[in-house]
């Protein structure tokens, strides 16, 4: 199944994320769209999610949904060789989520924020969704 990954646009470690999945989805499982983006925009008004917080990295598998720590840990299980991660579910979900807000309250100030979304190059361009 493929899963769509939501992500800040504008974040130098979100985009630096998605260029390491693209790198390592082998099996092409996950297109991805900015949370800025009509599709992402959309997707959360329908969820009823702050259009304005976009500090949650957000995995969409068919009818669900995942954030946070959990969207983390559903994407690293899909990337060839490091399923291996997922041990981290043992890990109470109220601690892995309390490190990833640390990280994402912080991620502009530590990695740096773009002016606008990355625009993907003409054989990456399948990968995202348009609108």
């Amino acid at each position: 199944m493929e899963a769509i990954i939501l992500f800040d646009g504008v974040c130098n470690l979100c985009n630096a994320t998605v260029q390491f999945i693209i790198k390592r989805d082998v099996n092409d499982k996950f297109k991805f769209a900015s949370l800025q983006s009509d599709f992402g925009q959309s997707f959360l008004k329908s969820k009823k999610i702050d259009t304005k917080n976009l500090a949650s990295i957000i995995v969409i598998e068919g009818d669900n949904f995942y954030r946070e720590s959990t969207a983390i840990l559903r994407i690293v299980e899909k990337l060839k060789g490091f399923q291996w991660v997922t041990f981290l579910q043992i890990v109470p979900k109220f601690i892995r989520d309390f490190v990833y807000k640390v990280i994402s309250k912080n991620r502009y100030l530590l990695f740096g924020k773009q002016s606008s979304c990355m625009l993907p190059s003409e054989n990456l361009k399948k990968k995202f969704i348009q609108n």
